[in-house]
């Protein structure tokens, strides 16, 4: 909780850590109104899965371009105008007046949110090591926090009715905030560094992390799309408790994020994500009941499970021995990101074609294997 405290009391760690907030406030309003989207164009399950696979392609695309925008431009500059970007194209989902207006708008709102997500991150790390501080882990922190937020806005999707008018409040806060905090990361400049080839040779011993990665990071974007529609099609929730279990799966992701570093110095990574797919299973099975109370509970216990595998995971990849620390955190995440690429098609065919449930049964197979993976890991550790 350090580092919370250094955020909480210094405007300079607070404006950058901000900017991760904000994605997740723009992303996480988004997310509780999908079923409402879904209804409001007529589209099916699988359509719907389409969609949101659009939106991480958006993401994934501009990440190879995303490193020479940085340098060119300056990273401070780059992420004040990259949040800004997302603020407006977090608007066009709900302005889409047909289902391939919909993926183009989702498109967009994945490429702006993609830039930001890359420059943010640099510009916490150039801050780092300019002030001989730690705050990245926190920072993320901030971005569930965001999650929270934008959970707890879906209390005001009765009283509001009004999914176009919500996101505007949503955009209006982000960019208000972040006007009066631009000034202290918008002059920052990131170093350049050059980028090697990576070599298929160091795949091997990064195999295991990399799916945990592909694993965790998919289920963590599947709960977030699809969390909303269980509730309203499955558990047969209503309107008002629809956004609950996403709010649930943010509160702990949060809680977890903040609190993980210190029980992974007691324990160990490998132990600490085994712990998480254990908290995950659990909450999956909660969730497989169909129980409006146990499902909210369910989702909740799957964001304290996955809250500390993707940092735990990028914290192994960095310290493999013989392996460059940016070598092995490159290959994870990018593995990581194709999980959440690939995820949102997948299910919206098994819920198209079987049913939601079937869909969850998949993610708590996944759970599963994530327990046996880090199993493997421990024994190849030993």
């Amino acid at each position: 909780m350090k580092s919370l405290r250094l955020i909480l009391g210094n405007a300079r760690y607070f404006g950058p850590s901000w900017v991760f907030a904000s994605i997740n406030i723009l992303f996480g309003t988004w997310a509780i109104y999908i079923p409402a989207v879904k209804d409001a164009l007529e589209i099916s399950k699988s359509e719907l899965g389409i969609a949101i696979f659009f939106l991480a392609l958006g993401v994934f695309t501009v990440f190879p371009f995303a490193s020479g925008i940085v340098n060119k431009f300056g990273v401070g500059k780059v992420t004040f105008y990259g949040v800004m970007m997302s603020c407006t194209a977090a608007m066009l989902p709900f302005l889409a007046s047909n289902y391939y207006v919909l993926m183009i708008a989702l498109f967009l709102f994945g490429a702006a949110n993609g830039i930001t997500d890359i420059a943010m991150n640099t510009l916490v790390t150039e801050i780092e090591k300019k002030d001989k501080v730690k705050f990245m882990a926190a920072s993320h922190g901030f971005f569930s926090l965001g999650g929270v937020l934008a959970g707890l806005g879906s209390f005001l999707i009765g009283p509001l009715s009004n999914p176009v008018l919500h996101m505007s409040l949503a955009v209006l806060l982000v960019v208000l905030v972040n006007f009066k905090f631009r000034s202290q990361y918008f002059s920052e400049i990131a170093e350049e560094i050059e980028n090697e080839p990576f070599s298929l040779g160091l795949l091997k011993p990064l195999l295991l992390l990399g799916l945990i990665s592909f694993v965790a990071m998919g289920s963590e974007g599947a709960i977030v799309d699809w969390s909303g529609l269980y509730l309203k099609e499955v558990a047969l929730a209503p309107e008002a408790l629809w956004g609950l279990g996403f709010l649930g799966f943010q509160t702990t992701m949060t809680l977890g994020r903040f609190l993980g570093d210190g029980i992974s110095d007691k324990i160990g990574s490998v132990k600490i994500v085994a712990l998480g797919a254990v908290f995950a299973i659990l909450g999956y099975f909660l969730v497989l009941s169909a129980d409006i109370t146990l499902s909210i509970i369910g989702f909740t216990l799957n964001g304290l499970g996955f809250s500390v595998m993707v940092p735990e995971v990028f914290r192994i990849g960095g310290n493999v021995k013989g392996i460059e620390s940016s070598k092995g955190i490159a290959f994870i995440a990018g593995t990581g990101y194709a999980g959440f690429l690939c995820a949102p098609p997948i299910l919206g065919f098994l819920a198209e074609n079987y049913s939601l449930t079937r869909s969850f049964v998949v993610l708590l197979i996944c759970a599963f294997l994530i327990l046996l993976f880090t199993l493997l890991l421990k024994r190849r550790k030993a």
